[in-house]
C-alpha cells in the first residue's frame, strides 16, 4: 500500500499555528518539532547564565532573551528556541510582531540528551549562517564542561573549553565574564 506524502508547512503556516500554540515548537524544512520540558539542571544552568549575562549587561545597549524568543536563520528557514540569546546592536525582527530575532551576536544551548546531536550538528551548521552569530555556547548539564565556539572568520570558528571552577567563560562579542563556579551553582551532578 502506498505511503501518502507527508504534508509540508510553509514558514508562514509554521508562524501562524506557532503563534497561538500552548506549546512551543522548532521548524525546518517544511516540519514542526514540538519541544519538550527540561530538567533541573538544564533549568539551573540555563538561569545562572541569564542572571550572570542580564546582570552585566543591564545598563548596556544589550538584550538578553530567555528560551521564548524565537531566533529565524534566514539562510535557511530554520526557526528555533535557543536557551539564550544575546545581542548588543538594535534588534531585527522579522515581521512587526518582534517576535522572532534575526541578529543574535550569542546564543546559548545547554545541552540534554535528547538534543546534544541535534545542537553540535545540524542546529550549529544552521546558526553558523547567521552573519552576526559571533559566539556559541554549548553548557554541559551532567558535568561541569562548557564549550564556547567563536567565529575567527566567515567559515573559521575556534574551540575553547572550559571545566574547572575557577574557569571564566569570556564572551567578547557582548564583553561578558562568567565564572564556572556561577554556572553550576546548585547543580547536582549524578
Amino acid at each position: 500500500m502506498p505511503m501518502s506524502p507527508k504534508t509540508r508547512l510553509s514558514a508562514a503556516e509554521y508562524l501562524e499555528r506557532e503563534r497561538v500554540a500552548e506549546t512551543k515548537s522548532e521548524f525546518f524544512d517544511g516540519e514542526m518539532f514540538a519541544m519538550t520540558g527540561a530538567s533541573r539542571n538544564h533549568n539551573l544552568i540555563a538561569g545562572n547564565i541569564f542572571a550572570g549575562i542580564h546582570g552585566q549587561l543591564r545598563k548596556a545597549k544589550c538584550e538578553v532573551y530567555a528560551s521564548d524568543m524565537r531566533v529565524k536563520v534566514e539562510a535557511t528557514g530554520l526557526y528555533a528556541y535557543p536557551d539564550i540569546v544575546v545581542l548588543c546592536s538594535p534588534p531585527v525582527f522579522e515581521d512587526s510582531r518582534n517576535d522572532t530575532i534575526l541578529n543574535p551576536e550569542v546564543i546559548v544551548e545547554v545541552l540534554s540528551d535528547s538534543t546534544e546531536a541535534c545542537d553540535r550538528g545540524a542546529k550549529f551548521e544552521n546558526y553558523r549562517s547567521i552573519a552576526s552569530l559571533s559566539e556559541y555556547v554549548l553548557a554541559n548539564q551532567k558535568r561541569r564542561h562548557v564549550e564556547k565556539f567563536s567565529r575567527h572568520d566567515r567559515d573559521t570558528w575556534i574551540l575553547s573549553e572550559f571545566r574547572l571552577p575557577d574557569d571564566v567563560l569570556e564572551l567578547r562579542s557582548v564583553d561578558c565574564r562568567i565564572r564556572l563556579s556561577d554556572i553550576y551553582e546548585k547543580v547536582v551532578f549524578d
